[in-house]
């Protein structure tokens, strides 16, 4: 009995070991940077890919907040057209998208 009982704790810590072994392999794998097929990082392209379109949704920010600043500035104070409404949630949209690329792990 003692020696079936012996024989279950040591398959028990092998097969705890075992597994430790897989997954700490699994988790070194992860940790090396993934290569595009041109040698290059594909987190540092996603990075640059991602400051591109940053800039580009910047510079469009800039434009519709110029175009909003001079509407406002043409209309009475009592005047509120669709097409400033609509720029303003563009204006919304282009932020919210650059924060999120910001904030991206």
């Amino acid at each position: 009995m003692r020696g079936v009982m012996k024989l279950r704790r040591t398959y028990g810590i092998a097969m705890m070991l075992a597994m430790a072994g897989v997954l700490g392999g699994a988790q070194q794998r992860e940790d090396e940077p993934r290569r595009l097929p041109d040698g290059r990082s594909q987190t540092e392209a996603i990075l640059k890919a991602d400051h591109k379109k940053m800039l580009e949704d910047a510079a469009e920010l800039l434009r519709l907040a110029e175009d909003l600043k001079m509407e406002l500035e043409k209309n009475d104070r009592h005047v509120v057209s669709v097409g400033m409404l609509k720029k303003t949630e563009e204006i919304e949209k282009l932020a919210k998208r650059i924060r999120g690329r910001l904030t991206r792990p």
